[in-house]
């Protein structure tokens, strides 16, 4: 993983916890609502974030993002969110969590 560019690395570990988050810990939950969806999701994020923190934190490293040059926090949190999006729209269809749900 040494000689991938810094966007791929970050797009492998964002892969990674989500695969992790849609396939194992959210599917095991007792009860699946949008709050319990969303505290979840909170977590998955940040353990995402502090993985990619601990790899480009304060190198210097700059990621392209649609033509723009940016850092790793907005390219990590731009890349899992478009990522998360289907997977969250999948995941609440599959289990009938309407966006309304707030229990």
């Amino acid at each position: 993983m040494q000689n991938l560019p810094p966007e791929t690395k970050i797009l492998i570990l964002n892969a990674a916890c989500l695969a992790v988050a849609y396939l194992g810990i959210y599917p095991s939950m007792r009860q699946k609502t949008l709050m319990r969806l969303a505290l979840a999701d909170l977590g998955v994020t940040l353990a995402a974030l502090t993985a990619a923190g601990a790899m480009f934190a304060g190198s210097g490293t700059r990621f392209w993002l649609l033509g723009f040059e940016v850092g790793w926090l907005a390219f990590s949190i731009a890349t899992l969110m478009a990522m998360g999006y289907p997977l969250t729209h999948w995941f609440m269809r599959r289990h009938g969590i309407a966006p309304e749900d707030k229990a």
